[in-house]
């Protein structure tokens, strides 16, 4: 049973997406009847209305918005550290991990708390929607479907050909080592992961740090939604998201060789 939690959404210029994305976490919070929430929206300098979006919403929603340079790994680092809640849970912002998927993560957490629960694309029940649902649907169609959003075919492709690559790296009990779907308790969290991070590098510096641990970590698959609004910050070129892997495929490196002695 969860009795508190803080939700945390680290954003850049996602107000059309918040628009559905935080009622839909309110009314799984609700329904699952967690006396104690927060949504932490910690905004990373972005240049649409979603300050003025989120003064619309109660009093549980709250807004920081961040001065020092653009860090999504420091936005969350700042999220944990605003959070009143000692567990926390974060996921992106664009509406790629849906209420649905929160309320699967949240029911195995709270059967489980005093594990680690992260939403993986990579197991069961996991996958890319409008891409692989249950094996049936073809490369053409998944290619299509990816086409009408505003996701990248290539960006897509190329993030399972780096998570294959990283595995291969750091093999162990966690399949998708770029997820940055997660719901813990904070004091699990040692801030160095986010410090010596380039972008979404440090959810392999933080699995790795848990798996040291001894701490159990347990995956739950869910369908990945196609982006409805706004861009990718990963990028769109070839160039863009081999620049945006290479972090991956250093932290993967430093943490087999063991080479990670930042964190204490």
């Amino acid at each position: 049973m969860i009795n508190s939690l803080s939700v945390i959404l680290p954003t850049l210029n996602e107000e059309q997406n918040l628009k559905t994305l935080i009622p839909s976490i309110q009314n799984v919070l609700d329904n699952d009847t967690i006396k104690n929430y927060e949504i932490l929206v910690i905004d990373d300098g972005s240049t649409d209305d979603s300050e003025s979006l989120l003064k619309k919403f109660d009093n549980n929603i709250k807004f920081y918005k961040r001065i020092e340079k653009k860090s999504l790994p420091m936005s969350i680092s700042d999220g944990v550290k605003l959070s009143k809640y000692e567990n926390v849970m974060w996921l992106d912002a664009d509406g790629s991990m849906n209420a649905e998927a929160v309320k699967k993560l949240l029911k195995t957490f709270s059967q489980n708390v005093d594990s680690v629960v992260v939403g993986s694309r990579f197991v069961e029940n996991g996958g890319y929607k409008g891409i692989e649902v249950s094996g049936e649907t073809s490369f053409l169609k998944a290619m299509y479907n990816v086409w009408k959003s505003n996701d990248s075919i290539l960006a897509t492709i190329l993030s399972k050909v780096f998570n294959n690559i990283l595995y291969i790296i750091l093999p162990g009990k966690v399949k998708d080592l770029t997820s940055g779907f997660i719901v813990l308790n904070k004091k699990l969290i040692k801030s160095e992961v986010f410090s010596i991070s380039n972008y979404g590098d440090y959810f392999l510096y933080l699995i790795n740090d848990l798996v040291k641990n001894n701490v159990n970590i347990i995956e739950v698959g869910y369908l990945c939604d196609t982006r409805i609004h706004g861009e990718s910050k990963t990028g769109s070129s070839i160039f863009q998201l081999i620049n945006r892997g290479l972090p991956y495929i250093t932290a993967a490196v430093r943490c087999r060789m063991g080479n990670n002695e930042n964190i204490s």
